[in-house]
């Protein structure tokens, strides 16, 4: 895929929704941590349906810490891996409190010592928190970056690469939540809605549907 088509795509996509953001309901950088860490493999819905109920009662590390284990599980029991999580959240409010006097850091590397909290996580509170031109690439962002040819891949870390290397710096930073929004609700998995796609002339997707 040429520049100027992937700087249509962006355009057009930016145009559509001019201010995305993560459909994770937070209002700190670790509510956010918490929210993220309980997503893996779980959808944003059940993640808000067990913050709206957790966040009014403990939404600090200290309160989280306070908490504990067993408790914590009552709150995220309908979540997929709710035990590992919990148990991952209550270390990680051990370890901010013990090693960044309770404030979520704002370095990749430091993100990453957090129980639980991977190259992509960090990636999501870096672009969302604090605001860095990070691209978190999930599932959706996978598919629709090979999809449409906007940077084709074989692994996450090599679509990353990519996108970071072909976005123009204008986009950057709103970047993944555009494309996972359009692989969530358009470009879907099983089925593309090419038909209501507002960027079907542009996509280089062999079997679309004009």
């Amino acid at each position: 895929m040429n520049p100027i088509k992937r700087r249509d795509i962006f355009t057009r996509l930016r145009a559509a929704n001019p201010h995305p953001k993560t459909e994770l309901e937070y209002s700190t950088p670790f509510e956010l941590l918490v929210a993220v860490l309980l997503s893996a493999q779980a959808t944003d819905v059940s993640v808000n349906a067990a913050t709206r109920q957790l966040f009014p009662v403990a939404n600090t590390p200290q309160a989280l810490l306070a908490l504990g284990e067993e408790a914590l599980r009552e709150y995220v029991q309908r979540i997929g891996l709710y035990k590992t999580k919990a148990k991952h959240l209550i270390q990680t409010c051990r370890l901010l409190l013990e090693k960044y006097g309770g404030i979520v850091p704002q370095k990749r590397e430091e993100l990453e010592t957090l129980p639980g909290v991977g190259h992509k996580t960090a990636n999501v509170i870096l672009n969302a928190a604090f605001g860095q031109p990070t691209i978190a690439v999930d599932t959706h962002v996978f598919r629709v970056a090979n999809r449409t040819g906007i940077a084709p891949g074989k692994n996450v870390l090599e679509v990353e690469n990519k996108l970071l290397k072909v976005v123009p710096d204008e986009f950057k930073h709103d970047a993944h939540h555009w494309l996972i929004l359009h692989g969530r609700y358009v470009c879907q998995a099983r089925k593309p809605k090419c038909g209501t796609c507002l960027i079907n002339d542009l996509c280089e997707y062999v079997e679309k549907e004009l």
